[in-house]
């Protein structure tokens, strides 16, 4: 079982910096291992990883010691991905420590490690899939989609593919398992691709980078995305009428829908029924991307309740 910790004063004077919550967290029912709560699927919102030496001048306050940045960034976005997996895992110890940190409702997403991404055979990489999900189930109900992220640099075969993709359990260790196929080299993301991610009911990475394959199809019961254009000069990432778009893009997806001028792969529509959304702000202008992520909330909170 783990415990959850609540934020406490001791060693520092931040005892009021955890009061106020997201402003979308009345949109984040407690998931669990089972996958998201009853009700209407969450949209949420969120950063690549927790720990960023300029944050430390525009997101997190002054006075707030380094051991409680998780504490803090989780109470004011609603999912983080954890990019440090894909170099090395931690300790389940870790990941429990990790789920205590934040409140009922957040949820991390995890890359996984680069030893198996990389892999030149990777239908053989089974024991290496089953000792990474054992460790980071330890993540509980905090846990979300698994990325699988094949760089750009690394060509695919179509079988091999296939038969690692069969390697990714749907159920294990107590929990439904969701994973996302991050896919970068132009020659194998086609409509086959779409079809091979759906047929397995895998999502695939939406981007709106110009340096990956930017597709919008959706292939699973949940949406993920990863915007990755933040500028240094917007003191919110993206400008106001870009973060507008995306909010009304995102309550398209959770409603079943494809946003129309996205690019599509394949001519088949998906079945229009409520999806869970994951909206990342990653990389770029990256010490922007809380102050975006936080104003993508503020306008999906006003979409819900206008």
């Amino acid at each position: 079982m783990i415990r959850r910790q609540r934020p406490s004063t001791s060693g520092d004077s931040s005892g009021d910096l955890f009061a106020a919550p997201p402003a979308d967290r009345a949109d984040h029912p407690a998931p669990s291992a089972d996958g998201p709560a009853r009700g209407a699927p969450p949209i949420r919102v969120g950063i690549g990883g927790w720990v960023y030496a300029p944050w430390r001048d525009n997101f997190y306050p002054k006075e707030l010691v380094q051991r409680r940045e998780l504490e803090f960034a989780s109470r004011h976005v609603t999912a983080i991905e954890i990019n440090g997996t894909y170099y090395g895992t931690q300790k389940p110890e870790t990941y429990a420590r990790w789920a205590a940190e934040t409140p009922d409702g957040f949820v991390f997403s995890a890359k996984a490690p680069m030893r198996i991404m990389q892999s030149r055979a990777l239908a053989k990489t089974g024991p290496q899939v089953e000792d990474f999900l054992g460790g980071i189930a330890a993540l509980g109900d905090r846990l979300g989609p698994i990325v699988w992220q094949f760089d750009s640099g690394v060509r695919l075969q179509r079988d091999d593919f296939e038969a690692f993709l069969a390697l990714l359990p749907t159920r294990a260790h107590g929990r439904r398992w969701r994973h996302v196929l991050d896919v970068r080299d132009p020659a194998f993301v086609d409509a086959g691709f779409i079809a091979l991610a759906r047929r397995h009911g895998m999502a695939t990475v939406f981007t709106d980078s110009d340096e990956y394959p930017s597709f919008a199809d959706v292939t699973a019961d949940f949406v993920y995305a990863r915007l990755m254009r933040s500028r240094p000069g917007e003191a919110t990432g993206y400008p106001a009428g870009e973060l507008d778009r995306w909010a009304r893009h995102a309550r398209t997806w959770g409603g079943g829908g494809q946003p129309e001028d996205l690019p599509c792969l394949s001519n088949d529509a998906p079945p229009e029924v409520p999806r869970e959304v994951f909206v990342y702000f990653i990389s770029a202008a990256k010490e922007r991307n809380p102050a975006a992520a936080m104003a993508l909330l503020q306008r999906l909170t006003s979409l819900r309740v206008g």
